[in-house]
């Protein structure tokens, strides 16, 4: 039966509108260190129950221990998605062994790093879910003090890779391969290009400085990299779950594996909360509902992330491929249509540089979209005034979404000394705010290892429980497949235009090949 002919679907939506209150009480959550606001999304008593009674039709709770206990959730492929087995003290039996002998070769590599005060640079090689994870983890760590300079490169463009080698000793740099297939067309462009830059240099071997994190240690041992270079992960983890895995090393290389250790135990913690707090208490839980109520039944086709903390810059695009890989599926589990609206576009930028791009959009926009606030409320630096700023920006641009404008408060603005009635009266209409807009403010302490940690596996647990209640599978990505495959086949012809492929492109494809090859 289709979602939306349910009863609880029914139940739940009409709750939804109902609930349409702007003067709501507190609603905070507490989770793993971290404080989740809700009281500007729709809630009530009704919604609430009517939340419960939908979790327990879709078998959420059974869902969830399926994810924990190594169960194949990705039914596509026939895997389980253990990415929590990483960052256990303990993990599952059956995969006890390998992740902690993983994570002890890690270390072990590490400390003979430092030990033996090597590799002042380290270059890492990765797209996607290989890269935007410790991206993301050492620009927000940036205030935690570096023993290496560290470097990225993803993108195809040769521009990519020679920024990220300029100005580096070849002699001293230490490359990442990072790739779950060890297939990645872009990483391995990369590595080749870094291979040639050391052999230029006068380095006679210059794979003996590559290191491959990977779930196909068999290709990166036949790409030329030592055996006891190579660290894995397995089929069981995601690439955009993957930070939890050999893929981190670059953290703990340039940040130290005590920060690595934190950014693993602050996601246990939230592991613990989202498999133990009751549904009310359940932050991920809870910012699922509003999700899936602000998507599907309030009809918001997108999100706005805003992190209140410069250094949370590279948050945006990471949860854009969580959210957006994860969530962009329009087909149940039985292979019929997903009919309800779902997989809301993630978009944004850090504030205060988002109130001058587009939060005009999101006050006044006739749809606008829910926004997703982070700030942090003790600074790492030392100038009160200017953190005392970026927080009066942040609440009072989330008051103001909420609050909204009238006409009658707009008119009273514009209602001035020599300005006459028909003028006051046209200018409040542009000046009106139609408020009720909703957003979620997540506060932490302040942004260390833990809970940077926790702050991500809040959303991997909030888009796996919106995958329950749209019943889509969150842990497949047969768009990304395909665009590769044609990416695959358009090379070999830009290559050699006579190469016949199995696929007939269309007319504009087709006209740019042989412009590019003529």
């Amino acid at each position: 039966m289709p979602l939306s002919s349910l009863p609880v679907w029914q139940q739940f939506s009409a709750a939804i509108h109902a609930a349409d209150n702007r003067e709501q009480d507190l609603r905070m959550i507490h989770a793993a260190g971290l404080t989740v606001d809700l009281s500007t999304q729709r809630h009530s008593e009704a919604m609430q129950n009517a939340a419960a009674a939908l979790l327990k039709h879709r078998q959420f709770d059974q869902a969830r221990r399926k994810l924990f206990q190594g169960d194949a959730v990705n039914w596509t492929e026939n895997r389980p998605a253990l990415h929590t087995a990483l960052r256990a003290a303990q993990p599952p039996a059956q995969v006890a062994e390998l992740v902690l002998n993983e994570r002890a070769r890690m270390q072990a590599f590490v400390e003979q790093a430092n030990t033996q005060n090597r590799y002042r640079n380290v270059l890492h090689l990765g797209i996607g879910g290989s890269d935007w994870g410790p991206r993301m983890a050492i620009r927000a760590l940036s205030g935690v003090s570096t023993r290496r300079t560290l470097r990225f490169a993803a993108n195809v463009d040769a521009h990519a890779i020679t920024t990220a080698l300029d100005g580096l000793d070849p002699n001293d740099t230490l490359v990442l391969v990072a790739s779950k297939s060890f297939t990645t067309i872009e990483s391995l462009a990369n590595a080749q290009r870094v291979i040639d830059w050391m052999l230029a240099s006068g380095i006679e071997r210059p794979l003996d400085q590559f290191v491959a994190l990977t779930a196909n240690p068999e290709a990166a041992i036949k790409f030329g990299i030592a055996k006891k270079h190579v660290f894995e992960f397995w089929d069981w983890v995601g690439g955009r779950y993957s930070l939890w895995s050999a893929i981190g090393l670059p953290v703990a290389l340039g940040l130290g594996w005590h920060v690595f250790a934190d950014l693993l135990a602050g996601a246990h913690e939230m592991d613990e909360h989202f498999l133990n707090a009751p549904v009310a208490e359940n932050a991920p839980i809870q910012m699922a509902i509003s999700g899936v109520a602000n998507c599907s039944v309030l009809g918001f086709s997108s999100l706005a992330m805003c992190p209140y903390d410069a250094r949370l810059t590279d948050l945006v695009p990471w949860l854009q491929q969580l959210e957006m890989e994860s969530l962009g599926k329009s087909v149940l589990q039985d292979g019929t249509p997903l009919e309800v609206a779902s997989s809301p576009a993630i978009w944004g930028m850090p504030g205060t540089d988002s109130q001058h791009t587009f939060f005009q959009w999101l006050h006044q926009d006739k749809k606008g979209a829910p926004v997703d606030f982070v700030i942090c409320t003790e600074p790492d630096h030392k100038h009160a005034y200017h953190h005392r700023l970026l927080m009066a920006n942040c609440l009072a641009q989330r008051a103001a979404l909420w609050r909204g404008k009238s006409y009658d408060e707009a008119l009273a603005e514009s209602t001035q000394p020599g300005v006459a009635p028909e003028q006051a009266q046209w200018l409040a209409k542009h000046r009106v705010h139609a408020g009720g807009r909703p957003s979620t403010l997540i506060v932490l302490p302040k942004l260390d290892a833990r809970r940077l940690g926790a702050l991500l596996a809040l959303y991997e647990h909030k888009v796996f429980t919106q995958a329950v209640i749209w019943g889509i599978n969150p842990f497949d990505q047969w768009g990304v497949e395909f665009g590769k495959q044609l990416a695959s086949q358009l090379e070999k012809q830009l290559a050699s235009p006579d190469v016949a492929t199995n696929t007939k492109f269309d007319a504009s494809t087709q006209h740019w090949i042989q412009q590019l090859t003529g």
